[in-house]
């Protein structure tokens, strides 16, 4: 999910725009070309390409860690809320109601009911949304970024994890007779075989043309997640489960959720963290498929298998998280939850409060799971999302296309 995805997927883009040339540098908008953001919105780059997405994992985050976030930007994300239920990445005026030109997708949409159903008090809302999401369900059980859109990885994982917050039972979701873990499947590789070797027990984000799966990291975070039937926010597995591959019987989701971990614990084992690279420009670390890998071992195999990444996130992550924005803040919260870790020292960092400074001031901070309660923290941090790859990508697209290609915050093509 990564400042990302979460996130128009970049793959997905390509595919619609056909081959475009991403700029081998790119920069954020220049500070006088910034756009007026709309009061109740955290972070402080253009939200055409992220805005529910990084409102709704700010939110959740908020929740998960026992604060109150302000009601405005409670109002802002269900402001946003087409007629139909579906959400899109940003709109900029909600008085007018949503048309074809108006592009919802899935994830923005999956990441919404997530958050408001996490806070309470929104079962209209969320209820028009999950309706939405199964209208757009795939037949093969999956879902796309956008409705009629092939089946990937990501998106039917978020999916999965919005249907789990509102007591559905994914599995028993289905079109063609198939259930979300029937598309999963699917995208699973096998553990040998011919092509298999280092992307033994991976997922690959979608076929390609030819058919072929190729292992992502980023994939196979949430692959993980989505198979256990899993959300944003997980709990630590309550048992030490192996993360072994194993092609024996009939793949089934929870052992594809050990496929998946066996490939991360691999992937990560050299430098405790995850590598990715923009067209163009050379490898680096990324930080927030990293913190997806995190949650992904913690909820299959236990916070143990994760501390080695979970480290590494402690000791490099906090100017990527400054630079990046409250989905990368988020994404370190959601992180932290589900090793046990405290957010408030995470590296020496306290990630609650500066997720709070990047939009309005929360209403209180309570005490939960044993945390210290504070009080509603309004100092703003420089949140200047100049790093954030779906300015780039928005940019790139908008400039190589001639069209708004909607982007939740996820880059799905990211590699181990």
């Amino acid at each position: 999910m990564n400042v990302r995805r979460n996130a128009s997927v970049l793959a997905a883009a390509t595919a619609v725009i056909g081959a475009v040339t991403a700029p081998a540098v790119a920069a954020g908008p220049s500070p006088s070309a910034k756009p007026a953001l709309p009061s109740g919105l955290y972070g402080s780059t253009d939200p055409t390409y992220d805005g529910v997405w990084r409102q709704s994992l700010a939110l959740l985050a908020q929740h998960t860690v026992g604060v109150r976030p302000a009601a405005s930007a409670v109002d802002w994300l269900t402001g946003q809320q087409c007629a139909n239920g579906a959400f899109a990445p940003f709109r900029a005026d909600v008085s007018k109601a949503c048309d074809a030109k108006v592009m919802v997708d899935t994830n923005n949409t999956a990441a919404a009911v997530q958050a408001l159903t996490a806070l309470g008090g929104h079962q209209a809302a969320t209820g028009k949304a999950v309706a939405w999401l199964k209208s757009a369900q795939n037949t093969d059980g999956g879902w796309g970024y956008t409705p009629g859109g092939a089946s990937d990885t990501n998106s039917t994982s978020v999916v999965v994890g919005a249907l789990t917050a509102v007591g559905e039972k994914p599995a028993q979701v289905r079109k063609g007779g198939r259930s979300p873990y029937d598309a999963l499947m699917k995208l699973a590789l096998p553990c040998k075989g011919a092509g298999t070797g280092a992307s033994a027990g991976a997922f690959a984000f979608q076929p390609d043309k030819k058919g072929t799966l190729a292992a992502n990291a980023d994939a196979t975070a949430a692959g993980v997640v989505g198979a256990l039937g899993k959300g944003l926010v997980v709990e630590p597995a309550a048992r030490d489960e192996a993360a072994a591959c194993s092609d024996s019987g009939s793949l089934a989701p929870r052992q594809a959720a050990a496929n998946g971990a066996a490939y991360l614990t691999k992937a990560l084992a050299k430098d405790d963290h995850l590598m990715s690279a923009l067209p163009g420009a050379t490898d680096q670390p990324d930080f927030g498929n990293t913190a997806d890998a995190v949650v992904a071992l913690a909820a299959q195999g236990g916070a143990g298998r994760a501390a080695g990444p979970l480290k590494w996130l402690e000791r490099n992550s906090s100017a990527w998280a400054k630079q990046s924005g409250p989905a990368a803040y988020a994404q370190l919260v959601f992180a932290a939850h589900a090793t046990g870790t405290d957010p408030r020292d995470f590296g020496g960092t306290d990630l609650v409060r500066q997720l709070n400074a990047t939009g309005p001031a929360p209403r209180t901070a309570t005490a939960r799971s044993g945390e210290s309660g504070e009080s509603a923290e309004s100092a703003k941090g420089d949140d200047s999302d100049s790093g954030n790859i779906w300015w780039i990508v928005g940019a790139g697209l908008a400039a190589g296309a001639g069209i708004g290609f909607l982007i939740s915050g996820r880059n799905k093509r990211k590699r181990p």
